[in-house]
């Protein structure tokens, strides 16, 4: 049996951190709305608000920092984006253990969170990039991806239980000191990290602020792709509000079946990852980004389907279970894809732009899709949203329009020592995970 591909000890810290403060989310998920209902008794408008409105704001906060983390060690920005986020979030359970607890801060911390999680990814991306062999940027994705996805499946169960034994703030407490341990564990990796330089010569100008969407919009494949994924994430993500309204207060799903329905299938999405460097060698790039991003997008129309009882709950984790499998194998792959095409000065800037699109994306279709709900029903807006995305794969890149890595920017291992460790195992084995959203890598 072929051993695990081996990617260097840093590599594996970067693996280590990510890991830390991926299970810290999934404890978290859903905390900061839980708590302005269950602490702060917010209406509806207020949890939607704290929902599409702080990451959107998050997003905006997130575009000023791409030329500014662009020519800096990606190393320290990251630390200082995990310590952004440990500090946003350990002010939650502090302010409540004082009796302060409002709900602006649970907004400004969801929109501080959302811009550093963005700020973080495009580092983390771009140092990517310099760590590892161009080879093996694939592999290196695709064991991130199967990191997200595990934790999704173990993290918001846990973190249920937990706030039914000790409280609404323990995952909090939880989420903040995942970030203060990612930071110590990036803090962690040996080894010089060079400063890069403006090209030219040049410091960066407010005009660089759009450099990331240039790029993508100048490359037909990334461009392609990039429409594709901002309205596949919109629309997925647009049905999670509607399906907690449908299965929960409609159809009168218990709340750990509705937990159950969403936790499970996450497994899926360690098969998906797994196969992606398998699947990618066998049947090429071009093939496996149309085959496979059509297929993630054919299966939402289902959630429309799903009625009460024990067929309703099977319906809706076949879906889901469907959707993830397909997810987690094309991400890995459009991931290592997106950094091949884009050069080394300008990775922090696409992985910003790529992710401030796709959050907006998410809050628009989102609030769209809860004023269909509204005037008509939550079931009518899951029928749109299946419908539309249905025709996402029109938008997916033609062959003539992929193209191959950058020759000129093939990043070479950053030392001696992890280049020995890859080549000692040319082989390499079974992968196992990538990134955030597509854009951790």
């Amino acid at each position: 049996m072929r051993g695990r591909r081996a990617l260097g000890r840093r590599f594996g810290w970067l693996w280590a951190a990510y890991a830390v403060s991926a299970y810290g989310s999934g404890l978290g998920f859903g905390a900061l709305p839980l708590i302005a209902v269950l602490v702060l008794h917010a209406g509806p408008s207020e949890v939607s608000a704290l929902s599409a409105v702080g990451p959107a704001v998050g997003a905006l906060l997130a575009v000023p920092l791409a030329p500014w983390m662009e020519f800096r060690r990606k190393r320290p920005v990251m630390i200082a984006m995990d310590l952004t986020r440990f500090a946003a979030m350990a002010a939650i359970p502090a302010a409540y253990a004082f009796g302060r607890l409002g709900f602006v801060q649970l907004l400004v911390a969801s929109a501080v969170v959302a811009a550093a999680k963005i700020g973080f990814n495009a580092a983390s991306g771009a140092y990517l990039k310099a760590l590892v062999r161009p080879d093996d940027l694939i592999v290196a994705n695709a064991r991130f991806e199967s990191t997200n996805w595990s934790s999704i499946a173990v993290g918001p169960p846990l973190g249920g239980a937990a706030i039914g034994l000790f409280g609404p703030v323990v995952t909090v407490c939880a989420d903040a000191l995942s970030y203060l341990l990612s930071a110590l564990g990036i803090a962690a990796i040996r080894g010089a990290e060079e400063a890069p330089r403006p090209t030219g010569g040049r410091p960066a100008r407010a005009a660089s602020l759009l450099d990331g969407w240039r790029h993508i919009a100048g490359d037909p494949g990334l461009r392609a792709l990039y429409l594709n994924n901002v309205l596949v994430a919109g629309l997925i993500m647009a049905t999670e509000p509607l399906l907690a309204v449908l299965l929960l207060d409609r159809l009168g799903f218990p709340p750990w079946q509705y937990a159950l329905a969403f936790a499970a299938p996450c497994l899926g999405g360690l098969v998906g990852s797994r196969l992606a460097r398998r699947v990618l060698a066998r049947h090429g790039r071009h093939r496996v980004l149309r085959t496979v991003g059509t297929l993630r997008a054919v299966w939402l129309i289902g959630l429309a389907f799903v009625g009460p009882g024990v067929a309703g709950l099977v319906t809706v984790m076949a879906v889901e279970l469907a959707i993830i499998v397909n997810m987690s194998l094309y991400t890995p792959v459009l991931a290592t894809y997106r950094l091949e095409r884009t050069p080394a000065h300008l990775v922090a800037r696409t992985l910003t732009a790529w992710s401030v699109g796709q959050q907006a994306a998410i809050a628009v279709l989102t609030a769209l899709a809860g004023l269909l709900a509204a005037v008509t029903s939550p079931r009518t807006a899951l029928t749109a949203a299946g419908l539309l995305i249905l025709a996402t794969p029109l938008l997916l890149p033609r062959p003539d329009q992929i193209g191959g890595p950058l020759r000129t920017d093939r990043t070479a291992p950053a030392d001696a020592a992890d280049r020995g460790q890859k080549d000692s195992n040319p082989e390499g084995g079974s992968t196992c995970q990538e990134s955030t959203d597509g854009s951790t890598a």
